[in-house]
Formats: structure tokens, sequence, C-alpha cells
């Protein structure tokens, strides 16, 4: 059967169409289980520096004469353990609803007992949201039907997934994420401005996506083992993006509608707290521009942290751990150069393409 060029050129838009709507509700699903989390994150690591820093000796942290702070740490820590369960869980409830949470936590609760970390937790949030939606479309009995979505579904599908996560999926996600820590431990024991530079730039670049939490797991593990100046270098790279944005948006105002100035507002507030993900709006609308940039301003921020030696104690970033920070002069200043660099270069690039939207805006 032949295909004339007229229903050749009529599907091919409705396939591409199709694949760009089916990643767009992907995104969705990624971006739903990560804005659930985020609390946890900043819960966690908030509280973990706050009772690090003032448990803070030359040696290092020490909690046998503070049981107050280490209380606080206990609880701080419990919240940052519950980052994955979090971020599994509201990925599967974002594809199959409030049936997706029982495997969906589950999955992510065991993703960290076998040490797959968030890679982990991501996917079998949607394999678990994806194995429900499977199961729903079963058709059972009238009588059985109401208890579906409260006893055979959660049931069904919790066990699936953990023998899916324990027996099948686990071990392999689990090595590749020890093999990408290896390869970032072998940077770490030869050029530490090269570490700097390659943990700065993943940060930034999906702004709490894999890639960025690749480099922030990498730097909290690096903490175990009494080496803080990963974490510094990545604490630094954290906040950079919003902050850089935010400060684009005050900078030249004119350069910025008046949604992306509001943006920027929240950029900032969120940037102070140690969350990249404030400069995801400016990348969505400009990815061409904002995700180079801001790669380049977390790097550099990177590179001056690792370079001065800043130790970062805790698993988190930005301003609002300084109190915790070791070498916070070098820290303050890593920060300020990244964010101010961030957004000159921004704005550079954004100066650059006004007149030409202007033109094109006169003409119409």
């Amino acid at each position: 059967m032949t295909v004339s060029l007229d229903e050749e050129r009529a599907t091919g838009p409705t396939l591409t169409g199709g694949v760009v709507k089916a990643l767009q509700e992907l995104r969705r699903h990624l971006l739903t289980g990560v804005s659930f989390a985020i609390p946890f994150i900043a819960c966690g690591g908030i509280l973990i520096a706050a009772a690090i820093a003032f448990a803070m000796t030359p040696t290092g942290p020490d909690f046998s004469h503070a049981p107050q702070l280490k209380l606080i740490l206990d609880i701080g820590t419990a919240a940052f353990n519950l980052m994955l369960p979090v971020l599994a869980g509201y990925i599967s409830y974002s594809v199959a609803g409030k049936p997706g949470l029982v495997p969906g936590f589950l999955g992510g609760y065991l993703s960290g007992q076998i040490k797959a970390g968030f890679l982990g937790a991501m996917l079998i949030g949607l394999l678990s949201g994806y194995l429900v939606e499977f199961l729903k479309k079963i058709p059972v009995s009238k009588y059985l039907r109401p208890v579906m979505p409260i006893l055979v579904i959660p049931i069904v599908s919790g066990a699936l997934i953990g023998v899916l996560m324990l027996k099948v999926l686990g071990a392999p996600i689990a090595s590749l994420m020890q093999h990408a820590s290896n390869f970032l431990q072998s940077m770490s024991t030869g050029n530490s401005v090269l570490l700097a530079l390659t943990l700065g730039a993943m940060i930034a670049f999906d702004m709490g996506g894999p890639i960025n939490k690749t480099a922030f797991f990498f730097g909290a593990a690096m903490i175990s083992q009494g080496n803080y100046q990963i974490m510094g270098a990545c604490a630094a790279a954290i906040c950079t993006p919003p902050l850089g944005m935010g400060l684009a948006t005050l900078l030249q105002r004119r350069l910025w509608s008046e949604e992306e100035r509001e943006a920027g507002s929240a950029a900032i507030a969120m940037g102070l707290i140690g969350i990249t993900e404030g400069a995801i709006p400016f990348a969505a609308a400009d990815p061409i521009r904002v995700i180079p940039t801001i790669m380049i301003g977390s790097a550099i921020a990177s590179v001056i942290a690792m370079v001065y030696g800043v130790g970062d104690p805790a698993p988190h970033g930005g301003p609002i751990v300084l109190v915790g920070v070791q070498h916070r002069v070098a820290y303050v200043i890593a920060i300020c150069t990244g964010t101010v660099l961030t957004a000159v270069l921004i704005n550079i690039l954004k100066a650059r393409n006004k007149p030409m939207r202007n033109r094109s805006e006169e003409s119409e």
C-alpha cells in the first residue's frame, strides 16, 4: 500500500507531536516527584547543617556533650532519608493517582536500602505508576471493584514492585550509581579543579534532575568519609543558578517581562535556601541561553570554593548553611562571583536578542 505525499505530511507532525507530548508528560511526572521531595531535602539539610555548625570542633562535629544538637541531627537525618520514598511515591502518584502511592513509596524506600539512590527511586516511581495504571484497566466483577484501589491494587503492585526492585533492577542501578561515584572519586584524587568544574556544571545542568542529584549525592557521600570539600564545592554551585537569574531580572528589568521579574524574586528566595529548582522557569522558557549560562556560573563558583578549601559538613547548599561552612569568606566570594557572572552573561545574551525581537514586533 502506498502513502501519498499529503498523507505522509499529515502523519509526520502527528507522530512528532505524540512523542513531544509523551516527553512532556514524563517530565511532568518527574517534576511532580521532585517538587514534593524538595521540602524534605531543605528541611533535612538545614537541620543537619544547624546541628553540625553548633557542634563543630577543630577535629569535626562532636555531639558527645550536646544531646539537644544530636536530637536535631537525628530529626534532620530522618527528614533527609524520607526524600527517596517521597520522590518515588509522588512520581507514581502523578501517573496513577492515589493507588500509585503504596508501590511508589515502597519502591523508593527499597531504592535507598539497596543503594540505588535517586536514580532508582525515579525509575521505580515511573514503573509503579504505569503498573498501577495497567492494573486499574483490568476488568473485574462489580463486587470486587470497590476494593480494588484500596486493597487489591496496593497489595499486588507493592509485591511486584518489591520483587522488581530487590531482584531485577536494584543491583544494576546501584552498580551504575557506584560507577558514577567511582568516576568522580578518581577525579578527586587527580585534578580537583577539573572535578569542581564537572560538579558545578552537573549541578546546574538539569537543576534538581538526575545529573544534578548524581553530583549532589556524591558530595553528600564524601561527608561520611570526612571529606567536606566536595560538598563545599557543590554547596556553592547549588544556589548560583536561581540567585544569578534573580539578580539578572533586578539589574536590567527592561529585558524581562513582569512575569519573569516575579519569577526572579521567587528564584532569589529559593536560592537563599539552596534550592536550584528556582531557575527552572527561566530554563524552560529559554533553554538555549539559560542552561549554558547557569552551568558556567555554577562551575566557576564550584572551582573557587574548591581552590580555597571551602568545606560543608551538611548535605545542603546556599547561604543558609553559611553558619556551618568552613572558610566562610571564600564560600561567600564563590557564591557572589558565580551569581554575578550568571546575571551579567544572561543579560548580555538577552540584550543582543532584544533589538531583533523589538524590530520583529514593530513590523507586525
